[in-house]
């Protein structure tokens, strides 16, 4: 696990972006896994700039999501599909079906999930994750107390989750259920890049960097992965 801390979130989403266009520019057909929420989109914002100068080509990129709110409809603004689709694939040259994100509103939902991890095996796994982390140090929607074994399955959401979330549904009633990739199919990712930022996190960075490694900190399983890479602004930071 290796970590840098940066002055600013602009600063670490910059390092960010070049860590993704150096893959996509090496291996042009690459798999990424991706996030949503607030902390990806300085970095998204600054891939679609590389791309709109022309020095970043998407066409051959296939991407997999890591979660997505369950019943709630695609057309959705919460909707982590219309996040993905409004703040970065409409934006670059990624194919529409290169791009996969959890189906909320399957009818099998056990089987979509044994789909979808098949489906990234199929493409040849990950090659890189971008992971942010929840206040009580989820990843994806692997809560405390998650199994480290677990692919890509259902899940109840805790009241911080939720908490943390319901200020982003205004209209529409916070989803307490999720599908997410379980942490034994992030871990099978080739390389790992979590990034964090705000005082908010810094709590959750240190329990990830410096606890035990537990289920109750989901993160901390991290330490095992053998190519993880934290980016952290000075607050994240600030208890380490």
């Amino acid at each position: 696990m290796d970590i840098r801390i940066f002055d600013s979130s602009r600063e670490l989403a910059f390092f960010a972006a070049d860590i993704f266009a150096e893959l996509i520019r090496k291996k042009p057909d690459c798999v990424l896994g991706l996030a949503t929420g607030a902390t990806p989109l300085e970095t998204y914002a600054r891939l679609i700039t590389l791309y709109e100068e022309g020095g970043l080509d998407f066409s051959q990129v296939r991407t997999f999501n890591l979660d997505e709110y369950l019943g709630l409809p695609v057309t959705d603004p919460n909707s982590y599909r219309y996040f993905m689709d409004s703040n970065f694939f409409s934006k670059v040259n990624i194919a529409p079906e290169n791009t996969h994100v959890p189906d909320g509103n399957a009818a099998d939902a056990e089987q979509m999930c044994s789909e979808y991890d098949r489906s990234i095996q199929a493409s040849g796994g990950i090659d890189l994750q971008l992971l942010g982390i929840g206040r009580n140090a989820h990843i994806a929607f692997n809560e405390p107390g998650s199994d480290f074994s677990a692919g890509t399955h259902t899940v109840r959401l805790t009241e911080s989750t939720i908490e943390a979330n319901r200020i982003y549904f205004t209209e529409s009633e916070m989803p307490r259920f999720a599908v997410t990739m379980g942490i034994g199919s992030i871990m099978k990712a080739k390389k790992i890049l979590l990034l964090a930022v705000g005082d908010k996190k810094a709590q959750a960075v240190r329990d990830t960097v410096k606890g035990p490694v537990t289920p109750e900190v989901p993160a901390s399983v991290l330490q095992n992965h053998p190519d993880c890479l934290i980016l952290c602004d000075k607050a994240a930071a600030s208890l380490l």
